[in-house]
């Protein structure tokens, strides 16, 4: 699975107690040849380490590890290569596995516990932007899920949609010597007006910014006809054709992505200005680590390419370098991405700025709430 498919509802079924052990694998991956060959043996490896914890483990009996090694090697033989990303996390039970494939990395370990590891998850989602795309003409909308690396289609709430066939009126041509505008007719609009009910349903269960494709005209009713549509991030006025590959969508969509992103970051840096001018800025890890455990950070804004590894003492956090005993466990290999978890279980936004965005405030910041 991929991130896009991380709702709130699949979350908090990760989540929920299991009985010991849920294992989570998480595996730092290749996008590209020659460096992904070596992907395969090293979680080869991870699984057989997963299975020695298992084995060495007194409270998991030896059904309980035969079913659970039998669900990692399904999961080991279904690891499509060719759609790797940055990072692979293995989930497992006796009862079932699961395969999520994360644009942002998680370093190599074997967790066992009584639910599953999803603090990757979660950051990765983040990090990933995800977006909707309706595709809109006078008879057809689609819509996409995305984010900055892919694009699919959703066939979520009523998508997609096509209008009912309308009957020509040749009289009516006759008399007015021309075959009117389809996006004149009261047919059309109904059908566009449809589209909107159906997004505003869509964001209310999944919010996400939407940018819209269609020609002209049909955008130009769908705002006349519609509320959600007129709050779109971005839109391509160019029609798409049925049938287009989304990689294809995604080029066509790339310059109002690219757009809508400096806008969004401009926004944040704006944000951040604003709350060191209030004093309720945090920057540095540290500092806001300690803002997130508070509840206090009601912003939090990170590098894309920041993560760090530390030890926690006396609720500080201390960098440790590339020869930390990782089987520590004060140690953290991913401290950001559990800081990402935690900020936004507390009800905090995270968002994700360009590298070198942060660099005066040691890559992390945080608006804060009081």
């Amino acid at each position: 699975m991929d991130t896009d498919d991380l709702t709130a509802e699949l979350l908090r079924e990760l989540r929920t107690a299991k009985p010991y052990p849920a294992v989570s694998l998480t595996l730092p991956t290749h996008r590209r040849t020659p460096d992904n060959a070596q992907d395969a043996v090293r979680l080869r490896n991870l699984v057989s380490e997963a299975m020695k914890r298992l084995e060495a483990d007194p409270a998991v009996g030896r059904e309980t590890r035969t079913a659970i090694g039998e669900q990692l090697d399904r999961a080991v033989a279904e690891v499509d290569p060719r759609r790797a990303l940055d990072a692979l996390v293995l989930l497992a039970t006796p009862d079932e596995f699961q395969i999520w494939q994360l644009p942002r990395t998680a370093p190599e370990r074997v967790v066992l516990s009584d639910s599953y590891l999803t603090r990757n998850l979660v950051a990765a989602k983040a990090q990933a932007r995800p977006f909707w795309v309706v595709t809109v003409s006078a008879d057809r909308a689609e819509l996409w899920g995305g984010t900055v690396d892919a694009l699919h289609e959703a066939r979520v709430g009523g998508f997609p949609m096509t209008a009912p066939p309308v009957q020509s009126d040749p009289q009516r041509e006759e008399r007015i010597g021309d075959t009117p505008s389809i996006f004149s007719s009261q047919e059309t609009r109904a059908f566009l007006r449809s589209v909107d009910e159906e997004l505003r349903a869509v964001l209310a269960a999944d919010p996400r910014p939407v940018f819209l494709a269609g020609s002209a005209q049909a955008l130009a009713v769908l705002d006349e006809v519609g509320e959600s549509a007129r709050s779109a991030t971005g839109r391509l006025a160019k029609g798409v054709p049925a049938g287009t590959a989304p990689g294809a969508l995604l080029e066509e969509l790339r310059p109002v992505l690219d757009e809508a992103r400096k806008r969004f970051v401009a926004a944040v840096e704006g944000r951040l200005d604003e709350a060191r001018g209030r004093r309720a800025f945090s920057g540095g890890l540290d500092e806001v680590w300690a803002a997130v455990r508070e509840g206090r950070a009601g912003l939090v804004a990170v590098e894309e390419g920041f993560q760090r590894t530390v030890r926690v003492t006396d609720e500080h956090l201390t960098p440790v370098g590339e020869d930390a005993d990782l089987t520590d466990p004060t140690v953290r290999e991913d401290v950001v991405d559990e800081l990402v978890e935690r900020a936004l279980d507390s009800g905090g936004e995270v968002v994700f700025l360009p590298d070198g965005s942060l660099t005066e405030h040691g890559r992390i910041a945080a608006a804060l709430r009081y």
